[in-house]
């Protein structure tokens, strides 16, 4: 089931953050050179999702003091997959005139951040359980509530396996429409799975005879 902001604290199910977005190359060219994927025709680089790796990595090296940690194993492609699945979530929500508010997501992170102790500690929990960087805490309550939302149009609690429907129903739709496509050394996005799967196809498309 995918996850929702009450169940933060023990870990995320669903696939938050940064989205970096460029136009593709011109016609005749290789459109995916240097892309980690392609969603709606909007490009998130791999050297955005290379950035946002290493700025975990400094922000973990930080709040540990220097002290050796474990990574949690797959960082890079799930970075990816957030990446991806933000974009899934933002269609999903303009199809239905849903948005979600600045105010509310304030509203979501002062009461998660008065259950754990205060802000710091609320980031430190997504940093190191969530692998969400400070400057990202935003988009991730955004992302959350944003499929809280999906259910709630529905009739449904996202907490509930009816909720949970609706939310993948809404998601794989969007995913669809948008004919994402991904670079396979961090594999595939499967519309029904709404995650990464393994791959093996081609990446870099051919020039097209005679021009654009």
């Amino acid at each position: 089931m995918i996850r929702t902001r009450s169940a933060l604290r023990h870990g995320r199910t669903a696939v938050g953050a940064l989205l970096a977005g460029a136009a593709l190359a011109a016609c005749g060219g290789a459109p995916h050179q240097g892309s980690a994927a392609v969603v709606g025709g909007a490009q998130i680089t791999i050297a955005s999702v290379e950035s946002r790796v290493a700025g975990l990595r400094d922000a973990v090296a930080a709040e540990s003091g220097g002290e050796q940690t474990t990574e949690r194993a797959g960082l890079v492609r799930r970075t990816v997959a957030e990446l991806v699945l933000n974009q899934v979530v933002d269609r999903a929500l303009a199809d239905r005139q849903l948005t979600v508010t600045d105010g509310e997501i304030d509203e979501a992170k002062a009461g998660e951040a008065k259950l754990l102790g205060g802000t710091a500690e609320l980031e430190r929990e997504l940093l190191f359980k969530q692998s969400v960087p400070a400057g990202d805490v935003s988009a991730f309550y955004r992302q959350q509530l944003g499929i809280q939302k999906l259910a709630a149009a529905q009739g449904k609690d996202a907490r509930t396996a009816e909720g949970d429907a609706a939310i993948r129903a809404a998601l794989t739709d969007a995913g669809a429409k948008l004919k994402i496509e991904v670079n396979p050394r961090y594999g595939r996005w499967d519309v029904q799975q709404i995650g990464l799967t393994n791959t093996v196809s081609d990446w870099l498309r051919q020039p097209v005879a005679g021009g654009a």
